[in-house]
């Protein structure tokens, strides 16, 4: 049976994931913004609702990538890495007079 997920795969997706979030998140907002100035100008326009549209489909490629990646940290990603005393303690040696 193949693995669930192939690590370079996605690896490479993760990269790719992370830098296109903020091209989603931009055009969600340039579209918010064009869709409340038409809707301010002509409500119920054309323009209006295709701007509404193009809102959607970039806050639904936006919310999917964030969750994509969400599902994709590890499981302890958050934490601070807490490494292991050493065993032996350690002896002071004096030099013989």
């Amino acid at each position: 049976m193949t693995p669930k997920n192939d690590h370079t795969e996605s690896v490479r997706a993760v990269r790719q994931l992370r830098h296109i979030r903020p091209v989603y998140a931009g055009g969600a907002a340039l579209w918010a913004a064009s869709a409340v100035w038409t809707g301010w100008e002509d409500p119920g326009s054309r323009q209006m609702w295709v701007s509404v549209f193009f809102l959607a489909v970039f806050t639904g490629l936006l919310s999917v990538t964030s969750l994509w990646l969400w599902r994709q940290q590890p499981a302890g990603a958050g934490r601070p890495v807490h490494h292991a005393a050493p065993r032996r303690t350690a002896v002071r040696r004096q030099a013989n007079a």
